[in-house]
Formats: structure tokens, sequence, C-alpha cells
């Protein structure tokens, strides 16, 4: 792990490809089970997986390694020192790939039970970022009146006040790339 910038710290794995169609961002996260699933998950489309700091656990936690099984090494993760840095360098493009040149302004959706509109009603382009809040508190009051019109949800009943992270994750994660084609990844069987 080391400093980009001030900003944050890159650490990770090595990917078939240069840039990631889409970036999963945990605000926070607390349960390193449903980090570790979520890892997984990226490592399964490609995505690059941000890791908002505070962490509600060590990144050396044995469940957060068990759940992301011996993907950790396919899996880019960023570790960013705060929401305010993170969104500093989103919202200036002074983000970077993973090796590190400036890339532009990037469109994101804040994933919340608060949204009006559902995650099957917005684009998602090429490296867009789809940041998740923390598992008892959701994202920050701040970005909600920061950005209202970023805001998706993913519809359920009434009476559920929300879905595990790890599944959240996965279900945004992948219709954004159902929107890309699905692009770099696999799409028929070849597995025997």
């Amino acid at each position: 792990m080391h400093a980009v910038g001030g900003c944050f710290l890159v650490t990770g794995g090595t990917k078939p490809y240069n840039t990631p169609v889409i970036h999963i961002v945990l605000v926070e996260p607390e349960i390193p089970q449903n980090t570790g699933n979520i890892a997984r998950t990226c490592a399964a489309l490609g995505a690059t997986l941000h890791l908002v700091h505070p962490l509600g656990f060590s990144t050396d936690d044995r469940y957060l390694k068990r759940a992301g099984l011996d993907y950790w090494r396919l899996v880019e993760v960023r570790h960013h020192k705060s929401i305010s840095f993170f969104f500093e360098t989103l919202t200036t493009g002074k983000q970077t790939d993973s090796k590190h040149r400036a890339v532009g302004q990037t469109e994101f959706y804040l994933v919340t039970r608060y949204a009006d509109q559902l995650y099957t009603e917005v684009s998602y382009p090429d490296g867009c970022y789809l940041i998740f809040g923390r598992e008892t508190s959701g994202l920050p009051e701040k970005l909600h009146s920061s950005y209202p019109d970023k805001r998706i949800r993913i519809p359920m009943r009434n009476e559920t006040r929300s879905l595990n992270l790890s599944n959240a994750a996965a279900i945004i994660g992948y219709e954004a790339m159902r929107r890309q084609q699905f692009a770099g990844l696999e799409l028929k069987g070849g597995h025997e």
C-alpha cells in the first residue's frame, strides 16, 4: 500500500485490462464479511473497489480474507483517507487510473433507500462510481443534501429496511455491467 497524491492509498491485484468499467465505493464499511464478498463481486466484474476510511475492521481480518477467498489478487483496491478526500478527487477530476494518470470527472450514484429514482432508471456510463454507505447508518446526510439527483434505490417491500450490503452491491454492479453489454466479462460458459 502506498500514498498517491496525498489523497488515497492503492493496493491491489492484477487485472487483465487497464480501465475498469465500474467502480464500487464502500463508505466506512463495518462488517468484514460484506467487504470480502463485495471484493469477490468486484473480481468477477473487473471493478475497482474503493474503501473509504475509517473502516470498522482491519484489512488483515481473517473474515475479510475468507469472504474474498483467493480473489483478492484480481481486485484493485483503493483506500481513501475520508469521504471528503474521496469526493474532492472525484468531483475535481483529480482521480487517477491504475497507472496514476489523471482522468476527468465521471458519473456517480449514491445507493440509498431514501432515493425516489430506481437503479434501473439511470444510465451507467463507462467508469461510473457506485457509492454505498455503512451497513448500520448508510451514507452521510451531507451527501444526500449535496447530490439529491444522484441517489438511486433498489425497490423492496415497505416492511424491510434494507438489503445486505454485499447483495445490493452485486445487484447494482451487475445492472451497470449489463448496461455496458458486460464489457470484459466472459459471456459463454467455458468451465468444465
